[in-house]
């Protein structure tokens, strides 16, 4: 079976998300929560469906458009889908921490 790989820049991400809606709503804070990690384990029943990360131009960085976030994934054929980001939109891609030399 192939896995999914939370990268730690994806689960910050994912943390944020959730603490921002929490200020209005625990309740929509984890329902958005639960959203974004089904669209997630979506992601091996199709893995090509998401199209190449046009600022990247790599065959196996793909994203998810989901809601207002990229998800941002990488595939290693046969043995698991790393998920190195979820982007919101509305940030420039530079500056996103996943895409620097340290991760």
């Amino acid at each position: 079976m192939v896995k999914i790989v939370l990268s730690k820049t994806a689960r910050f991400d994912l943390k944020e998300i959730v603490d921002y809606i929490k200020r209005d709503s625990i309740k929509y804070a984890l329902l958005e929560k639960k959203k974004i990690i089904d669209a997630i384990n979506k992601i091996p029943k199709q893995p090509l469906s998401g199209r190449v990360v046009p600022e990247l131009n790599n065959e196996n960085l793909r994203e998810l458009i989901f809601r207002n976030y990229r998800i941002i994934y990488e595939i290693i054929p046969g043995k698991q889908f790393n998920i190195l980001t979820i982007h919101h939109h509305s940030r420039l891609f530079s500056n996103n921490p996943a895409f620097k030399d340290e991760e």
